[in-house]
């Protein structure tokens, strides 16, 4: 830090953030948002009263609360020196005492192995590919508008245009994921703003809302209270864990137990009605009216585009029939990475171990790498969020070395075994939660 930014931040016993010396004890001790501080490379800030203008928002910072965010902080952000501005004025210390050594060590082995895939040229880009991505989701728009221009409103028509829709709209998921990621452009502003525009004139939805979501999810995944992928208990109990809180703290519940079977006609659900809920409650209550324009335009055009051919019953069907096709497409592909692994209340990992335990990889093929917008590769996503996907399966064999180096799993699975191990997994989840519901309340 220069000098003269020091001086602008000099305690009034003249004590710099350098010079002020704070234990691990002491961090720790400010762990809730009421009350947030965490450690970034060594360094103490608290962040309690800013953390609201954050622009990946508050709560992302709030699961780090009294903990180290270095690995976090680092694979978030591309455009480190401008975010360091930021934070100086935050700055209150410097860590006097490091972490457990093996912790350490995973961690300076990942900056090295960040530095590497950077040095590979794997955060750069193939806007070929992107253009093309984008190419064949206008496409499929307009061979839905032809089917039905074409061959008039017979229901055979109305569904193969719904089909192509719905291939259309999971495609764009996938490409807004990418512009979220920040992972397109060179510049943080130009991905916003095509992220805004495709997850928002594309597919009807919210791009603040998304990254509110979406990039907790990133930062705790798979862990109890912080990830929000997995504040499902009101319908799901997932992992070890979950099922046995639920089952001693509620008497009535769902029936978990056959939560494998209906998650089949639940998730047909998700996108349809779930999701539209959320975006549009989001949208009004942190008053996003630039979103919500962009939202309702969607919804205009697909009216203006199908109801002159079909009319209002056969749009209508159109529109839910493609919602459903998306949404279980979404929630099986994005889900099957996820769900059969470790979920568990917030334990304190380093970024790399915390990651591994939470995703799994399936095998690469051209058709796994569509289907799943590249997701097969989870675990490389996870580590490194702002790397374009193309590149995703070219730093498999660095991890795998790291994994093995450090005694963690890399699990990698065809598609097939990993789609039934979703069910595989609610299934002994739904068993869990019966065995303990039993216990205690019948029995206890």
């Amino acid at each position: 830090m220069p000098p003269q930014e020091e001086e602008k931040i000099t305690a009034s016993n003249g004590v710099t953030p350098r010079d002020r010396l704070v234990t691990w004890a002491e961090v720790r001790s400010h762990d809730n948002k009421h009350d947030l501080w965490f450690v970034i490379d060594g360094m103490v800030y608290d962040v309690t009263n800013w953390s609201k203008r954050h622009p990946g928002g508050a709560k992302i910072l709030s699961h780090y609360a009294g903990q180290d965010a270095s690995e976090a902080w680092l694979s978030f952000h591309n455009d480190k020196a401008m975010v360091r501005k930021y934070m100086k004025p935050l700055c209150i210390g410097r860590l006097e005492d490091g972490g457990p050594k093996e912790a350490e060590q995973i961690k300076k082995d990942f900056r090295e192995l960040r530095e590497t895939v950077d040095k590979m040229g794997l955060f750069k880009p193939s806007y070929t590919f992107f253009g093309v991505h984008l190419a064949h989701i206008v496409l499929l728009d307009v061979l839905a508008y032809l089917i039905i221009a074409h061959y008039g409103a017979g229901w055979v028509p109305v569904v193969l245009a719904s089909i192509a829709l719905a291939i259309s709209q999971t495609q764009a998921g996938w490409l807004q994921h990418d512009f979220g990621h920040l992972s397109v452009f060179k510049t943080k502003w130009m991905d916003n703003l095509a992220h805004q525009v495709v997850i928002g004139l594309l597919k009807g939805a919210s791009s603040a809302w998304w990254k509110n979501q979406h990039y907790q999810h990133h930062a705790k995944p798979n862990v109890i209270h912080k990830d929000p992928d997995i504040r499902v208990e009101r319908v799901f109990v997932v992992g070890d864990v979950m099922p046995v809180e639920v089952a001693m703290k509620n008497k009535k519940s769902a029936p978990y137990n056959w939560q494998h079977l209906y998650y089949m006609v639940l998730t047909v659900a998700l996108v349809p009605v779930y999701y539209h809920i959320m975006v549009y409650r989001f949208i009004f209550t942190r008053q996003k009216w630039h979103e919500l324009v962009l939202a309702v335009l969607f919804p205009v055009i697909f009216v203006t585009s199908f109801y002159p051919h079909v009319g209002l019953t056969k749009t209508i069907a159109m529109y839910v029939l493609m919602r459903a096709i998306e949404s279980q497409w979404f929630t099986w592909a994005t889900q099957m990475s996820h769900i059969p692994m470790d979920i568990d209340k917030d334990k304190d990992k380093a970024w790399v171990t915390m990651q591994m335990h939470a995703t799994c990889n399936v095998e690469k093929s051209h058709f796994n790498d569509w289907f799943t917008g590249h997701l097969n590769f989870q675990i490389e996503h996870h580590l490194f969020p702002t790397m374009p996907r193309h590149n995703l399966y070219k730093a498999t064999p660095l991890v795998q070395s790291l994994c093995k180096k450090h005694g963690l799993e890399y699990t990698i699975k065809p598609l097939g075994e990993a789609l039934i191990d979703i069910l595989r997994s609610l299934k002994k989840s739904g068993q869990l939660w019966q065995e303990t519901h039993s216990h205690t309340w019948l029995h206890g």
